[in-house]
Order: C-alpha cells, then structure tokens, then sequence
C-alpha cells in the first residue's frame, strides 16, 4: 500500500486527522496551555461572573459580562489552534545535494600520485535584498541553501521560512505562515487577563458597598476573586511583555532569531521598511500557501519532483538469467581482460553446441570444465553488440526482458539439466 508524505516524513513532527493538522514533537505542552486558560475563565464564571447578572438593572446587562468572558476565551483557543495545528513554513528537503552548486575538485592521493575527484560545497552564498548582500547558509540536513531570514529548528528539525523562535507553549515553530496568529494569540491573552483581573477587582468592590465592610471582609467573601488576580497580575509579566516585545520586533521587522542573534553586532537591516508599512506586512499579507502536501502519495511526489538518475549496470546475458554458472562475456570487462581477447571468442550458439556435444558423446563434464572451455583465450568468431543489444529487447529504457531471451533460457536449463543427469548416471 502506499504511504502519503506525513507518514514518511523525516522531520520530528507529530501528525493528526491523517496529516491534515501538524503539531511540534512538544505538542503535549499544549494540554498545559489549555489548562492554563480554561481553569481560571470555568473559576471566574462560576464565582465572579456568575454573582454579576443582576448587578446591573438596564436590559441584564450583568449578562454581558459573562458572555465576553466565554466568547473571548473561544477566541483565544482558536488562535492557540491556528497557531500549533498548522505549518509554519517549513522548507521541504531535497532528496539530493543541489548539483548545480557542486564544485568538482581533484586531490592528490598518497598512494599513486593519481587524482581523485572530490565533492566541493560552497557552505555560504550571498543573495540580493532590497538592493543589499544578505548571506545564505548550506543546510546539511535538509541539503539546500536556506533563503534569507531561513534557519533550522533543531527541535522540530526542519528548515522554516522566517524562523521567529520555537515556542513549547504552543508546542510548534513559530514562522512565517502562523506568526501573526501567534502574535494575535498572545496579545488577546493579554487582554482576556486584564479582563479577569478587572472583573474580579470590580467585584470586590460591590461586596464592600453590599456589605459595607473592608477590603478584607470582601476579599474573605470571595477568596476566588483575590486568587484570580493574583493569577492574572503574576501572567500579565509573561504574555504582557511578550506582547509588548514582539510589538517592537514587529514595527522594526525582526525576528526574535535575529533580534537575539545578531544584538551585538551594528549591522543594517535590510528588511525594515518603515513601522507602518512593516506592521501591513505582517498583518494585512495574504498567508503564503503550504510549499508541503503531507497527504500526497510519495510515489507522486518522487516522480514530480526528481527523475531518477541514470543506473550504470553491467549486461547480463541469457545464461545468467537461466541460473547457468558458466562466465559471461561481460564478465571480462569487470576484471579488466584485454578488448581483443574478447573479440576473439566464438559465439555463444558455437559454444552452446560444444558443450551438447560433449554432454552426450564424450565424457561429462562439470561446470568447471564448461569453464575453461569459455575461458580460453583463442577463440576466432566475435560477439556481435547489436545481437548482445537486441537480447534484452530494451526499447526507450525498459529494462523488460524480450521473449526470444526467455526462450534461450529455458533452452539452456534444459541443457544444464541433461548434463547433470549424465553425471549421475
């Protein structure tokens, strides 16, 4: 049966609904993730958002408030979703070094002083952007030239496109296909926080005014309004500054790669066009298509993509076919004899004949005299190539046997197989 691409992919990606949805090989972390936002919106629905319906007299608009709270947190987990479930640009492998980048060199062996040729990658390669040089590295894994603003994940072990950074919260790549999800992911974490801790404060305030007590009377009436805000505040450090970063690294057009790679060095970059014309580009670009079809059979995908190169295979002739044992003609050149040796042997039907002849008549022979009798050397007919060619019935590269051959064979088994019954006898 054949396999689809997903099911022989060399990458360390996880697979689910048959290859439609892709995860990192950390996609467990995710059940943390969910946890961590779905356990705190059921706390503040049943014991914040609940108390609050009729709170505020005009239409139940108390309502509202609970309704945002469910409707926003849908919202979160589908960016969460689109954001691990999908590809993030990933660079499918060549099968194949690229050969038009192979530099063939000779070297001087120790033993004989001869030359043997070497293969030659350049390892870097400088490409045109924005009117800049921009270096490219050679991907030993994947074995092509990453394009610019390309790196290997060693996690998920692919080559994405606009490599931003692996994120084990969302237990996937973060690149070029699924940033702005992850960017809209984070930021909407961020509000939904805010939301919580200002719902939950809010609500300490109305057990203070019904109740005409302290700040700790309400807080004691409510214990899950206090744990909610401290959960908040203490999750605003982390995706509120990881908001406010990627802000930044969207308005200079960075990459948490490059921002964290090349901090030290002062080199220009080539890639800013302006905060509000970087901002357009990540956020109002039509996502690029898939370069991967994981559900595609790989016999396909092997003919689209690579023709397969040309075997070199040594002839092999009717008799080995048959099961004969006796040399081939071809035999020879694999051993280095002499090319005039080997247009002084007689035809195979004369030799066929002999060996008959000395199967009934004389006395039996075994397959090491059938030996040295096609080993010597002073044979006067030749082997016509054409008829050599024509055995084979090759037409345009099939590699199909032609009948005529067929015939040899059992021809020449139910030889071998006379012979054999002389000798016993």
């Amino acid at each position: 049966m054949a396999k689809r691409v997903y099911e022989v992919w060399k990458g360390s990606n996880k697979f689910l609904c048959g290859g439609r949805l892709i995860f990192g090989p950390d996609a467990r972390s995710l059940l943390v993730t969910l946890l961590l936002i779905i356990v705190p919106i059921i706390i503040f629905c049943v014991f914040v958002a609940r108390h609050l319906r009729h709170e505020f007299s005009s239409y139940n608009a108390g309502y509202a408030i609970l309704v945002v709270a469910v409707l926003f947190t849908i919202h979160v987990l589908v960016l969460l979703f689109l954001t691990s479930s999908r590809d993030p640009g990933i660079i499918p492998r060549n099968s194949h070094p690229p050969e038009e980048e192979i530099r063939y060199e000779s070297s001087v062996s120790g033993d004989g002083g001869k030359n043997t040729p070497s293969l030659q990658f350049p390892r870097m390669k400088e490409v045109m952007v924005n009117g800049l040089p921009v270096r490219v590295k050679y991907c030993d894994t994947c074995m092509l030239y990453r394009p610019p603003r390309c790196s290997h994940c060693s996690i998920c072990n692919n080559c994405v496109e606009r490599f931003d950074h692996h994120c084990p919260w969302v237990g996937q790549c973060v690149g070029l296909r699924n940033y702005r999800y992850f960017f809209l992911f984070v930021s909407s974490s961020t509000i939904l926080c805010l939301y919580v801790f200002s719902i939950s404060a809010f609500y300490i305030k109305v057990l203070m005014d019904h109740h005409h007590g302290t700040v700790w009377m309400a807080m004691k009436d409510s214990p899950a309004s206090v744990i909610l805000m401290a959960y908040c505040f203490i999750a605003l450090w982390f995706v509120g500054g990881l908001t406010g970063f990627h802000l930044y690294l969207t308005g200079t057009n960075q990459t948490t790669y490059e921002n964290f790679r090349y901090r030290a060095d002062s080199r220009i970059n080539v890639y800013n066009r302006g905060c509000l014309n970087n901002f357009l580009e990540v956020f109002c670009t039509k996502v690029k298509p898939s370069r991967n079809k994981f559900r595609a059979i790989v016999q396909e995908e092997v003919q689209l993509q690579r023709t397969p190169p040309p075997v070199i295979a040594r002839e092999t002739e009717p008799d080995e076919l048959s099961g004969d044992r006796r040399p081939k003609v071809e035999d020879d050149l694999d051993i280095g004899e002499d090319l005039l040796k080997i247009s002084q042997r007689r035809n195979i039907e004369e030799i066929d004949e002999e060996i008959r002849s000395r199967g009934s008549n004389g006395p039996p022979h075994n397959i090491s005299e059938s030996d040295s009798v096609l080993g010597s050397d002073h044979r006067a007919p030749t082997i016509r190539a054409d008829a050599r060619h024509s055995s084979w019935g090759r037409r345009s590269g099939s590699w199909d046997i032609a009948p005529e051959v067929l015939a040899n064979s059992n021809v020449t088994e139910s030889k071998s197989h006379v012979t054999s019954k002389e000798v016993h006898q």
